[in-house]
């Protein structure tokens, strides 16, 4: 069960002030807000786009957006910008991922910024870091293919982007991470710091095994579904009824435990497979062999006898499937989440414990302009200017006026 949550988060008291959408910038400030931090997030007239998304990109703003507030500003016009740097004025960290070079059109640049607080932080995303390639327009898919890593996850001849925004997330990750550990500089010094952070490097960084498996071995590495294993057995089995089933046997050891359970005495006393590596030269005929006598089986019956005896395993498992993992509803990993049209759903919570509870969710992905009217009076706008701001289209609260 999920232990007692702390009363207080780490990093309660520290407030963010986010430019951001998508998925990569979000990311960041949904760390830093699970965390304790305020984080507010200034969206457009209209809200931001992400909440409009289709297909793969419905589910962006209700995962990367919870225990946020929201503030409509049309940066456009100065007004809107005036009210912005009121806001930062306010602040312990911006975060931004526009453009290249758009934040400075703005006049909300790191350099017009630290000129008026030197204590800020910055916190910028970008497809690059600076250099040749930073004014080029980056997505994860982009930095994927240019990246090695669409490469290594398709077969031979044919690239495949992973599976989620690994790159997007990782990268708000750092940008989270290099938030603090500039405020733990902060700390010492009393002055702030830009933070940068991008898609491109982050893709190299993961991929940076296989560019050390070239040092190393001084041979291309291959795709992964035709890559040479480390282990003999680490592969996906189907098995009776079409189903499927990953398993894996990664040392002397658990071959031992492996052969014993199935009854495979033969292979147990065969000089051909008895180190991991000797298995692993041993692949072409082990593997067809192997799986023939494990296509009896059911995934069922094979997943309590790997978890018998402590082997690797994992069902495969498609995504709506979690909803109900056994695992993720005992521990609360998953938590009540508002969607935009008032269903509720469950949300994996941030993947860490701070003394036994995951950081819970303390506010739902806001609306639009929900927190429009209390953050401009924290910073000193009438009512009558807050009306004229929402007749001007400067603002939007949650609720017409």
């Amino acid at each position: 069960m999920p232990g007692s949550t702390a009363s207080r988060l780490p990093y309660e008291g520290i407030r963010v002030i986010e430019f951001t959408h998508m998925v990569m910038g979000p990311t960041c400030g949904m760390l830093l807000a699970d965390l304790g931090a305020e984080v507010i997030k200034v969206e457009p007239v209209g809200g931001d786009s992400t909440r409009r998304l289709l297909g793969s990109g419905a589910g962006f703003f209700p995962m990367f957006n919870r225990n946020k507030k929201s503030i409509v500003l049309d940066l456009k016009q100065p007004e809107g910008v005036e009210a912005a740097l009121r806001l930062i004025d306010t602040a312990d960290i911006v975060s931004e991922n526009f453009k290249a070079g758009v934040m400075e059109k703005l006049g909300l640049g790191y350099e017009r910024l630290k000129a008026r607080n030197r204590r800020l932080i910055y916190v910028s995303h970008k497809g690059f870091l600076p250099g040749p390639y930073e004014h080029r327009t980056a997505l994860d898919e982009v930095v994927q293919m240019m990246g090695g890593l669409a490469y290594m996850t398709g077969r031979p001849g044919d690239p495949l982007r992973a599976g989620t925004s690994v790159n997007d997330i990782m990268g708000g990750m750092f940008g989270a991470m290099g938030a603090m550990a500039a405020l733990a500089q902060r700390q010492a010094t009393g002055v702030g710091m830009q933070v940068q952070t991008s898609l491109f490097e982050n893709n190299v960084f993961l991929v940076g095994q296989h560019m050390m498996q070239y040092a190393v071995t001084g041979r291309a590495p291959a795709p992964m579904p035709s890559r040479i294993s480390a282990w003999a057995v680490y592969d996906v089995f189907t098995v009776q009824d079409g189903e499927q089933i990953f398993l894996a046997v990664v040392s002397d050891k658990q071959w031992e435990i492996f052969c014993r359970a199935f009854g495979l005495t033969e292979m147990l006393g065969d000089p051909r497979l008895g180190t991991n590596n000797d298995r692993v030269q041993a692949r072409p005929w082990l593997m067809p062999q192997l799986r023939a006598r494990l296509a009896g089986y059911r995934v069922g019956e094979l997943a309590a006898l790997f978890e018998r005896e402590g082997l690797p395993f994992a069902p495969i498992t498609r995504p709506e499937q979690l909803f109900d993992d056994p695992h993720l509803r005992a521990t609360g990993a998953l938590a009540p989440v508002t969607l935009a049209d008032g269903r509720t759903s469950k949300v994996p919570l941030v993947p860490l414990a701070l003394d036994g509870a995951q950081p819970p969710i303390r506010l739902q992905p806001p609306s639009i302009g929900e927190h429009t009217d209390e953050l401009l009076r924290s910073i000193g706008y009438s009512d009558d200017e807050i009306a004229a701001f929402k007749a001007r289209q400067i603002t939007q609260g949650d609720k017409p006026s």
